[in-house]
């Protein structure tokens, strides 16, 4: 149960990272477009648009890296304390992200505010593709990715703090009778099961309980292999390998002849 819910743990981790991973890839494609449009066009690149394009950048980088260490690292203490410190690190870098493209949400109609300026939804810029109606579109698109980022971001750290708290389970409770010497952890047994006192299993309760010893009211009473207590009388003895017309010495050192039928007594 426990390997299994650790695995359903870190499966979730890594679609939670591949989502920041294709918004922040999305985000660092249009910016790079931006910055190359408006390089080859000689117009002024405003300093939000090189921080939007480091922080997706950086994004980017942290996603593939935290994708490629979560099959050995996942729930580790200092690990997850560093995921955990970039995770609220990014989810404030993404807010500066969607309020530097906020103008995106407008409906990209008349006249708009894009990374290139102000203009007319259906003019060219600098007489050269894109519009500024699909320079706005674009910056939709950042913004809504922006915002699905910083939630993911918010998810992901919170995750984090429960793979760490699996992992500790499942040190602190290893295999044992408790979970059928399985790994993971054994079940709770609440708050009222601690004034709870243990009882003593029996056999049919534990399969593994070894026999009762016998008591010494159920040995046979026999001192040799040749004297055995036949009869409730204290101190009659007979021996077992008495024929007929034999003398047998019992054990109070008298002779005595049988005349019993031959055969062995019991």
């Amino acid at each position: 149960m426990g390997a299994k819910a650790g695995f359903a743990l870190k499966l979730l981790q890594w679609f939670i990272r591949g989502i920041q991973f294709c918004c922040s890839a999305l985000i660092l494609a249009l910016f790079s477009y931006f910055l190359a449009t408006l390089s080859s066009r000689h117009l002024t690149i405003p300093t939000w648009t090189r921080a939007v394009e480091g922080i997706s950048g950086i994004g980017v980088l942290y996603t593939i890296l935290g994708l490629l260490l979560l099959c050995c690292l996942a729930g580790h203490p200092f690990t997850s304390f560093i995921a955990i410190v970039l995770d609220i690190c990014f989810i404030g870098a993404y807010i500066y992200v969607a309020s530097s493209v906020r103008a995106g949400a407008s409906s990209c109609t008349g006249t708009v505010d894009t990374v290139y300026g102000s203009g007319q939804a259906e003019d060219l810029i600098n007489d050269k593709h894109p519009t500024y109606r699909q320079a706005c579109q674009m910056e939709t698109a950042c913004l809504a990715v922006s915002i699905v980022a910083i939630v993911f971001f918010v998810f992901s750290a919170l995750l984090e703090v429960v793979l760490v708290r699996h992992r500790r389970k499942e040190q602190r409770f290893g295999p044992s009778p408790a979970n059928n010497y399985t790994s993971g952890y054994a079940r709770r047994r609440g708050i009222f099961g601690l004034f709870r006192r243990k009882r003593t299993a029996t056999a049919e309760e534990d399969p593994n309980a070894l026999p009762a010893h016998t008591q010494p009211d159920q040995l046979r009473q026999s001192y040799n292999t040749e004297a055995t207590a036949v009869g409730p009388e204290a101190g009659t003895y007979n021996n077992k390998y008495q024929y007929d017309g034999q003398v047998a010495y019992p054990e109070t050192g008298t002779a005595t002849t049988h005349t019993t039928p031959a055969g062995y007594r019991y």
